[in-house]
């Protein structure tokens, strides 16, 4: 079980956002964010957005840094991933202002 984190490369709102994935579960996942301060606004579907300046504590509090593909590779393999297709779908039912 772990919690990955890729750079910080997506500009919005004033500053550029990264995605924090977990490789086992959302409950994970939001357990991470929440003791991180990370709010559930900040979930999108499978991940979270974090903002640039958050990455060293992320990193800090147990987060591994990984590359954009391996971030992809590790989600798609635990099932957690949702697909373009599927997002759009679950966005119309769960709507989130943090689209890429």
């Amino acid at each position: 079980m772990t919690i990955l984190i890729d750079d910080a490369r997506w500009p919005r709102h004033g500053t550029v956002w990264g995605h924090l994935v977990s490789d086992a579960s959302t409950d994970e996942l939001h357990a991470f964010a929440d003791a991180a301060g990370i709010p559930r606004r900040a979930f999108d579907l499978d991940h979270y957005d974090y903002p640039v300046e958050r990455y060293d504590e992320l990193v800090a509090a147990g987060a591994l840094p990984v590359d954009r593909r391996e971030m992809v590779r590790r989600l798609a393999a635990s099932g957690l991933r949702v697909a373009g297709r599927d997002r759009a779908a679950r966005r119309a039912v769960s709507p989130s202002d943090h689209h890429h």
